[in-house]
């Protein structure tokens, strides 16, 4: 059983046990989150039609480390550093679903 779902712009195949980092999603620590499947697939249904559920459940916040961007003009004297560190949510899918 598997389901493809859409979260933070991105797509992932996901199947029940696996842990996955997707982009934040405002909710506690071991609160359970349900997302719309783009596409879900079992042993009796299969087709691009089916949509369903995915259950997971919110293992963790975590930040990525940080990427440095810096910009320099040569002979121009500027120079510009800038830093970012991705927010990211740890979930673990328990359960897909199907409609």
């Amino acid at each position: 059983m598997y389901a493809i779902i859409k979260k933070g712009g991105k797509q992932y195949w996901v199947t029940p046990g696996e842990v996955l980092q997707i982009e934040k999603v405002n909710a506690k620590e071991g609160e359970n989150i349900e997302i719309e499947a783009l596409w879900s697939s079992g042993d009796e249904k299969s087709s691009p039609s089916n949509k369903g559920k995915v259950i997971a459940t919110v293992i963790r916040h975590i930040k990525t480390p940080k990427v440095i961007v810096f910009k320099k003009r040569p002979k121009k004297a500027y120079e510009k550093s800038l830093g970012h560190r991705q927010l990211l949510t740890e979930i673990k899918i328990n359960d897909i679903k199907l409609s």
